[in-house]
């Protein structure tokens, strides 16, 4: 099959396309045809070598395609069935991948759409559920405009909570859209946040890092109650909880976010797709940070 590929670590210019054997899938695994691989920041950082690992690496955790061999133990879909997921070894920029993970791609996406789901959708799907909250609960998301902040919103609306999320100015229209009470981040946070919850919120989850969590930690009362999935550093200087992989996947959101899909309720953006071959580009656009909704390769 063919994939992506780097036997060094370094810029968007390591990545190759190369031949290579095709995997089998083992037990509890399936082996689909990728038609669509999503592209993150994350596979950015394991080309340049912020994650380390042997080398040569395939990236690409997020796919889409058609189940095409099943391992020993899997019952829960057919060859020639439509799914999305996360590839077993990160490795989903390739024609097939492993995947153990996975749900049915909802009749209302494509291939392309699903492959913008799996990673954003478990990460805040694992942010909500380490907050413990729900049904009429005030919820703050600090940095609600990007891929991740905008499925936390949905998704705790579609909980019964009701959310107030920061933006910068040019993205308030975009918040709202989404079913939250949109706010500029920057200095006097604090007070717009009391000026619509004046007893603060319940609970308070950083997306954005932009170093605010002594604030969300005063608007909810406690460290306890807020979650950050980008400041490390500052997680440990306030005693917040970061969360991360590593505590436990919440793969089950896979399996569950199809209802609000077809209710309309639920939908991440696909801002920009490439092909497989131009592998290189989606990784420069990736790291320029200039394109809103996900970056999705055309595969098959």
């Amino acid at each position: 099959m063919r994939a992506a590929r780097f036997n060094s670590f370094g810029g968007p210019e390591v990545l190759e396309i190369v031949r290579v054997p095709d995997p089998h899938p083992g037990p509890q695994q399936i082996r689909i045809a990728v038609r669509a691989a999503g592209v993150s920041s994350t596979d950015a950082k394991m080309r340049s070598g912020a994650l380390g690992g042997d080398l040569p690496q395939t990236p690409g955790r997020d796919v889409a395609g058609v189940v095409e061999a099943l391992g020993e133990g899997v019952r829960s879909v057919a060859i020639g069935d439509r799914v999305f997921g996360s590839s077993d070894d990160g490795a989903g920029a390739a024609e097939l991948a492993l995947v153990t993970h996975f749900a049915p791609i909802p009749r209302e996406l494509g291939f392309v759409d699903a492959a913008a789901l799996p990673s954003t959708l478990e990460t805040a799907t694992r942010a909500l559920d380490a907050l413990s909250v729900g049904a009429g609960t005030v919820l703050l998301v600090n940095g609600a405009s990007g891929a991740i902040g905008g499925a936390v919103v949905q998704l705790a609306v579609a909980r019964g909570m009701r959310v107030i999320g920061t933006a910068g100015p040019a993205n308030q229209g975009h918040v709202r859209s989404l079913g939250a009470e949109a706010i500029v981040y920057g200095d006097g946070l604090v007070d717009r946040v009391r000026a619509l919850a004046p007893n603060g919120v319940d609970a308070a989850l950083d997306v954005a890092g932009n170093g605010v969590l002594a604030e969300l930690v005063e608007l909810a009362s406690g460290r306890a109650h807020v979650v950050t999935i980008a400041d490390f550093v500052g997680a440990k200087e306030h005693g917040v909880h970061f969360s991360k992989g590593e505590d436990g996947r919440a793969f089950h959101a896979y399996a569950e976010i199809a209802p609000l899909i077809a209710a309309g309720r639920f939908w991440l953006p696909v801002g920009r797709t490439f092909r497989l071959d131009d592998i290189a580009d989606a990784h420069r656009a990736v790291e320029a940070g200039d394109v809103r909704g996900k970056i999705v390769l055309l595969v098959g």
